[in-house]
């Protein structure tokens, strides 16, 4: 494969990421909105769409020899490519109708089977995440120009404390399972976040250990393993303990578990 020029990716998704942000809150904002199930009975909003077109747009225009995979477009969902972009538009979208702001927007680029670059952008909480072109984590400050970026923080996960760990998980999908393996550890504090902003905590320090035990596609995890990868953690599946990786028929994940390495697991 030829090389990609790393600045251009990083300011074409950076740029995507906060103009599907800007088309997402147009919806939510809104005093109502539709919304209507999926075939797999998971939520649409015209937010998920709005999003979606605009994005595809950008990176088909932007990239037009790289492969494109959407969450909204089955017809991507076939693609079989050792380079791709893969999208979530608007990852959350439970929380979106629920109006508790933990959506985001998720855009990845994946070669050879590893997320090498992505953007989180959660609009509604004004935070954003992405892999610079020098292959770091940040997290930008406002105020979200298109074109101009603003002050950035290099992230690194922290040192865990192996006799207290802060641990994330799902507002939308705990079960009993999870809650079962997070028992095997010794807990400082839980925190709950929705969407992909779980990656985004371990690396910015403010978490250790997210566990997943359910169902997720690529399109949810590549943006932010990408980020979190960078700022030194890693995904590992939950039964082999090898590095989670993408294109994989279908585009499912197993269970995973995201952490740092440091972090001996039971």
């Amino acid at each position: 494969m030829t090389l990609l020029d790393a600045r251009q990716v990083e300011t074409v998704l950076r740029r995507l990421a906060l103009q599907a942000g800007r088309a997402i809150l147009e919806v939510y904002e809104r005093p109502d909105f539709n919304v209507r199930l999926k075939g797999d009975e998971s939520p649409l909003t015209e937010a998920d769409e709005a999003a979606d077109r605009l994005i595809s747009a950008g990176l088909r225009a932007g990239f037009p020899d790289v492969a494109l995979v959407t969450e909204e477009q089955a017809e991507t969902h076939d693609l079989r490519a050792e380079r791709f972009f893969i999208v979530d538009p608007l990852d959350g979208t439970k929380e979106f109708v629920q109006r508790r702001g933990d959506f985001t927007v998720n855009i990845a680029l994946v070669e050879n089977g590893v997320p090498v670059q992505g953007v989180v952008y959660a609009p509604a909480k004004g935070r954003m995440f992405y892999t610079n072109a020098a292959g770091q984590a940040v997290e930008e400050c406002g105020p979200f120009a298109d074109d101009t970026p603003g002050t950035c923080q290099v992230l690194r996960m922290r040192a865990p404390d192996p006799a207290g760990l802060v641990v994330v998980a799902s507002k939308s999908h705990r079960d009993q399972a999870t809650d079962d393996y997070i028992a095997r550890y010794p807990v400082a504090d839980m925190r709950s976040a929705g969407s992909s902003l779980k990656f985004c905590l371990l690396a910015a320090g403010e978490a250790d250990f997210y566990p997943r035990l359910g169902r997720t596609m690529e399109w949810d995890t590549a943006a932010g393993h990408a980020v979190l990868q960078a700022a030194g953690g890693e995904v590992l599946d939950f039964d082999t303990h090898a590095p989670l990786r993408y294109g994989k028929p279908g585009y499912e994940n197993p269970f995973f578990i995201a952490r740092h390495p440091e972090i001996a697991l039971n």
